[in-house]
């Protein structure tokens, strides 16, 4: 069944109304039909399913049939990720969306591969869009959140207080696995620090704990930084859902 995010004030008590690029993507993309049903979600944890009885390319109205929660994940993840190249970056936004996560905040370490936080903004319009179909593909309620830009002291120090876990993946830690510090304390919000192609330098690893991350494992295996994001966020969610 399709869904797709709308303006709140669009879902009244026994209509739906879509508008613009969604009313255009259900009647010439989608080609659905009068009597087809589809979900609307206001991006406030709330979808509504609706059956159609009108449609065109500028307006699709839609009768309200049933009313319910999202089902969203009960633990609140963030994904701090240190900016790379334009397709591997956005692959991470897309997969980590599909998996869960409830953000995003993209970091500026020292071998990042992208080191200006106005070019980074530029491309918010394209990220949004892309969380906005990953949540609607993989049946999310709410699109995770874009934060702005940050270096990674300034990234570690502004999620101190928010999140009770705070994880950062590191290729010298040898001892103490993910799941390990998943399993004692069962936090529900974590914050993950994923580091670039080159891997995080010893004094950034430093600043990092300093402000209270933890240093885990992945395993035996150096993975790639999107192969890494994946299989933390997929871990976490299997730990703790």
């Amino acid at each position: 069944m399709h869904r797709f995010f709308i303006p709140p004030e669009n879902i009244h008590t026994d209509q739906i109304e879509f508008n613009g690029k969604c009313a255009h993507q259900i009647a010439r993309v989608l080609r659905l039909k009068e009597g087809d049903v589809c979900i609307a979600l206001n991006n406030l944890g709330n979808e509504v399913a609706g059956r159609l009885e009108q449609v065109s390319p500028d307006k699709c109205l839609a009768r309200v049939i049933e009313k319910r929660s999202a089902d969203e994940p009960h633990v609140t993840l963030l994904m701090m990720l240190c900016l790379t190249q334009r397709e591997k970056f956005e692959w991470m936004l897309q997969k980590c969306t599909e998996i869960g996560a409830a953000g995003f905040l993209p970091v500026i370490s020292q071998r990042s591969l992208v080191q200006g936080k106005t070019e980074t903004l530029a491309k918010y319009e394209r990220w949004q869009m892309i969380l906005k179909e990953a949540a609607e593909q993989s049946g999310r309620g709410m699109i995770p959140q874009l934060l702005p830009p940050a270096n990674l002291k300034e990234a570690v120090m502004n999620t101190r207080d928010e999140y009770a876990l705070r994880l950062i993946p590191w290729e010298d830690e040898k001892q103490t696995g993910i799941k390990t510090m998943l399993r004692e304390g069962n936090p529900a919000q974590v914050a993950l620090l994923i580091g670039p192609e080159g891997g995080f330098s010893a004094e950034e690893v430093e600043t990092a704990t300093d402000a209270g991350f933890l240093r885990v494992t992945l395993g035996r295996r150096i993975l790639r930084m999107e192969t890494a994001a994946v299989v933390s966020a997929a871990l976490i969610f299997h730990e703790l859902e």
